[in-house]
């Protein structure tokens, strides 16, 4: 029988930490050689995916190491050999040939395992100080449409002739595509309407912020009623896992987590005070109190293994295909997930 439950991925660690700066068994280490580890180990573990978030420089304390996107993934495209690849993409800071070319390129190293996650843009400073005009919310997800209408045809093998508002490309094809499958996957986040409008048009997954069931289900009754003609979206969400022996245990770790972030809250409000003000997931984010970033423990994969993983095949039975997880202290929890929430999950959904 083949396996048709959730899968899980992993956050690449480029910003050194997706909790505390300040966690004492966890310092902020955004270096290649220590992603480099993490998703080779995390392959060996099981995990099917690895988002490789993009920022240029540090959004919480501009002192500290940002890893690179796209060169980082061609890197891990290269010494992997089974566990898929996302990489996050801003399209301002891309033209959307240079970008599609690239994208064809890391497919191509991965053997058909690459994938572009589209994001717009939320941080200010690191566009406004390179001279990148940060235009309003919803002028960027038009420009975002744009951006993508040429794009996916380039790497699906098409040629492309058009003329819009932001672009103008006459006669481009690029080669080689579809050696492996027809094209790289594409992901989008987002919350607002626009954002919901993009995904529903354009993506094949649509990535969800840490939140408890009743809302994920809401947010996935609204997107399907949106006009679509590909297959049927599918949906990813983003959570901060604390799982323990017990869930007493869970929420004492969850307590110490709240008081690390305690720690944190000057640089966190140095990136809010940074953000655009029409972002929508800023302000869902405000109304849930979690640890972690893109809503993090406010998903509620906090507790035992058993009650951890009930909660991930509730959310798998709305339609979350796949988990995209965060943790702290990132590679000894990453291993507790995979060796006591994952065969739960797993032999569940098997026996399903």
């Amino acid at each position: 029988m083949s396996y048709e439950g959730p899968r899980f991925g992993i956050w690449a660690l480029v910003s050194g930490a997706t909790g505390s700066l300040f966690h004492p068994d966890d310092p902020p280490d955004a270096t290649w050689e220590r992603n480099r580890r993490l998703v080779l180990e995390a392959e060996a573990l099981g995990y099917d995916s690895t988002l490789v978030a993009q920022h240029l420089f540090h959004v919480r304390d501009e002192r500290l190491d940002q890893l690179e996107t796209w060169t980082a993934c061609a890197g891990l495209a290269a010494i992997t050999s089974r566990i898929e690849i996302i990489a996050a993409i801003k399209p301002y800071l891309f033209h959307p040939v240079v970008l599609a070319k690239m994208a064809t390129q890391i497919e191509e190293i991965s053997q058909g395992r690459f994938a572009i996650n589209l994001v717009n843009a939320w941080y200010k400073p690191e566009f406004e100080r390179a001279g990148i005009p940060f235009t309003d919310h919803d002028d960027r997800y038009a420009y975002g449409r744009e951006w993508i209408d040429i794009v996916r045809p380039l790497m699906e093998g098409r040629k492309v002739n058009t003329k819009g508002q932001h672009f103008e490309v006459s006669d481009y094809q690029l080669h080689p595509t579809g050696r492996y499958r027809p094209r790289p996957l594409i992901y989008a986040g987002g919350e607002s309407s626009q954002a919901r409008d993009l995904a529903a048009g354009v993506a094949d997954t649509w990535f969800i912020n840490g939140q408890p069931p009743e809302d994920v289900a809401a947010l996935i009754a609204d997107i399907s009623r949106r006009p679509r003609v590909d297959a049927p979206l599918r949906f990813g969400l983003a959570a901060f896992v604390i799982a323990r022996r017990t869930d007493e245990e869970a929420q004492d770790e969850l307590q110490r987590a709240f008081e690390l972030a305690e720690q944190d809250r000057p640089y966190r409000r140095q990136s809010l005070d940074n953000t655009d003000n029409k972002a929508v997931m800023f302000k869902t984010f405000a109304r849930m109190p979690h640890v972690g970033t893109n809503g993090g423990t406010a998903a509620g994969l906090v507790g035992s293994y058993e009650r951890v993983a009930e909660r991930i095949r509730r959310f798998h039975s709305l339609g979350i295909d796949l988990f995209m997880l965060q943790f702290q202290p990132f590679e000894a929890e990453m291993r507790r997930f995979a060796h006591e929430v994952m065969p739960r999950v797993r032999e569940r959904s098997a026996a399903a």
